[in-house]
């Protein structure tokens, strides 16, 4: 859906994306802790948890490693299947890269090889509440998230020794806490310009979601449902 951007000095500097980031940082220490206890759990080293984090740096995927890796599945069934979760990281950069297309494509590659589920939303939030972005700024955000996320897997590596069972806390739960919290914060003002739009985007994507996780996998599935909400959206903010 289409966005007025206004072109101000908001939101350009480094110092600017830090400080977007900030509340987002909070989220990332929880859930980056949980996924570094996780990881110890799995009887992975502290070396091996600070690896991950750096060299895949996705919350969701490092929780499934985990998982698998306590099952011992082959190293191919971890690749296919986190390449699986990861390709909503494709419509991700896409969306983003319209607006940074002032940016030559080595800085545009650099955006969309920290961008993750977090600071995505925070992008959409800003532009959506009309504020315009720069490169600066943007790596503000995205460098801020990645040094928090490594560092916040480190000290739940070191702590996960001492909570033999993750579940028992409940910190399975703490990556989807946040992405509610994400969806509610980004929804907000789009369901109050446009709600019927925003309404039916929804609905079109929890329907084909329920009906496509009967056909095919889960990932392909979310992938799928959120490019028909996608569909949906533009051709209702066409007519």
């Amino acid at each position: 859906m289409r966005s007025t951007i206004n072109f101000n000095k908001e939101y350009q500097t480094f110092t600017d994306g830090i400080r977007s980031c900030l509340p987002t940082v909070l989220g990332y220490l929880g859930i980056g802790i949980a996924a570094g206890v996780v990881g110890a759990n799995a009887k992975l080293s502290l070396i091996e948890i600070g690896l991950m984090s750096l060299f895949i740096y996705a919350g969701s995927a490092q929780f499934i490693i985990c998982g698998l890796l306590r099952i011992n599945s082959p190293i191919s069934a971890v690749i296919f299947t986190i390449f699986l979760v990861n390709l909503r990281h494709f419509l991700m950069s896409l969306s983003a890269s319209q607006y940074f297309t002032h940016y030559d494509l080595a800085k545009n590659i650099g955006i969309g090889s920290l961008l993750t589920d977090e600071s995505y939303g925070v992008l959409m939030t800003e532009v959506q509440r009309g504020h315009s972005v720069s490169l600066a700024w943007m790596n503000g955000l995205n460098i801020t998230a990645y040094l928090s996320w490594f560092f916040a897997t480190m000290i739940g590596g070191v702590i996960g020794n001492w909570i033999p069972d993750p579940n028992d806390f409940g910190l399975d739960y703490a990556l989807i806490a946040m992405f509610i919290g994400l969806f509610v914060l980004q929804a907000e003002l789009p369901l109050k310009n446009r709600p019927k739009q925003i309404c039916m985007a929804i609905l079109t994507v929890c329907f084909s979601l329920y009906l496509l996780m009967s056909l095919v996998s889960a990932e392909i599935a979310v992938l799928l449902a959120t490019l028909l909400g996608c569909g949906m959206g533009v051709f209702l903010d066409e007519h």
